[in-house]
């Protein structure tokens, strides 16, 4: 049965309106510096908060397999409603770190309802050609991820505020949009009864194993480099005296990787998720590797390098998400991915403190070579024995 042809384009939209919301404090953390007081730690901060609410939801979500027992689309709508009213929350007039963090924990868990579950309505949609769906499903995620620098480093920038109000409001239609156009989907199989301990169980399929390792590796680079990547251009500007918009290449340097999700979904077609996840940890590890060099490039050359490395640093997100609903059975599709991005998340609060800890004590324009500790353990994960085809 093939799905209608408004489906994906309305999840597509609602992915990118719902997780604009993941990186607005991080686009306006200037300013949040100066509401709150805090320094250079506010980064770290900001993202950490996010991400250890995001693992928390996830947690709870994939423990009570909401996304298996309900309809996805219903907690998608009022989890995207929730997590924008979080994010106004970074508007009260006196900002505390504590408000602030509340806020972020918040929409990170909030964001638990949105992410995963979205991936969920696709895998009940597309049970032929999912890694190409997922592309693009994971491209909307690094837009929308990428959506609040654009606005930051444009005129409307100049008043923070409109950052907030402008996500939140995204958030909320493209909630309501999702839930008033894509029902349940023809391959949905929603579990019966709550089984707690059906989570861990899991990990005793090999190749739900491999999937999952592979990610996490992933994840120890993904979100710091995003993180990170201000930093980078500002070291830049300071080293070689250039003056690059530290917002406006910032979002293009996300936004890039949303080409490349929807481009290895479609090579992934032709060779399979496994070789496009390999090719792209493979590439990505080595600009990590190779990190120095670009920060004595010329500008150009530097942004192009950055602009490479944002692009192989997601193209295998969404082919490590089709591994892992393929690898388990149709009923528990919503709790491994929500499972996976649980641990996932976990694994790239470390990373992120990690180089916030190491921002302060070491030459930046090292900080990234840290990172390939993360695609060198999902190539050991992902290449290692086959028992089963992915």
């Amino acid at each position: 049965m093939k799905p209608r042809t408004h489906i994906l384009p309305i999840i597509i939209l609602s992915q990118f309106a719902c997780t604009s919301l993941w990186f607005a404090g991080n686009a306006i953390v200037d300013e949040l510096t100066l509401k709150t007081g805090l320094g250079p730690e506010i980064i770290g901060y900001v993202l950490s908060s996010v991400q250890f609410g995001f693992i928390i939801g996830t947690l709870v979500f994939g423990l009570f397999m909401i996304a298996d027992r309900f309809s996805p689309s219903r907690v998608f709508m009022i989890c995207s409603i929730l997590a924008a009213a979080c994010n106004f929350l970074l508007l009260s007039e006196v900002l505390s770190k504590w408000t602030l963090l509340f806020a972020r924990f918040g929409t990170g868990f909030f964001l638990a309802g949105i992410y995963p579950v979205g991936m969920k309505i696709a895998a009940d949609y597309y049970q032929k050609g999912l890694g190409k769906a997922l592309g693009y499903l994971v491209g909307a995620l690094v837009l929308g991820t990428a959506f609040p620098y654009f606005v930051s480093g444009t005129s409307l920038g100049s008043d923070f505020t409109l950052v907030i109000m402008i996500t939140s409001a995204l958030a909320i239609a493209g909630g309501l949009i999702l839930w008033a156009f894509v029902p349940n989907g023809p391959f949905r199989k929603p579990s019966a009864k709550l089984s707690l301990g059906a989570g861990p169980l899991l990990f005793k399929l090999h190749s739900f194993r491999q999937a999952a390792f592979g990610y996490f590796g992933h994840m120890w680079e993904l979100y710091a480099f995003w993180a990170f990547t201000p930093l980078a251009i500002q070291t830049y500007n300071i080293i070689s005296g250039a003056e690059l918009s530290i917002p406006l290449y910032t979002g293009v340097i996300i936004a890039l990787g949303g080409l490349s999700c929807v481009l290895g979904g479609l090579i992934s077609l032709r060779t399979g998720s496994r070789k496009v996840a390999v090719i792209s940890l493979l590439l990505s590890g080595l600009f990590c590797l190779l990190s120095p060099v670009l920060f004595v490039l010329p500008s150009e050359l530097f942004l192009i390098g950055w602009c490479l490395w944002g692009m192989a640093v997601t193209a295998d997100s969404p082919q490590f998400s089709n591994l892992v609903a393929g690898s388990v059975p149709p009923e528990l599709k919503g709790t491994a991915l929500t499972l996976v991005n649980c641990i996932g998340f976990a694994v790239s609060i470390f990373s992120i403190q990690l180089l916030s800890a190491l921002a302060e004590t070491i030459d930046v324009t090292y900080l990234f070579t840290i990172l390939a500790l993360g695609p060198a353990i999902a190539l050991l994960g992902l290449l290692g024995k086959k028992k089963d085809k992915a």
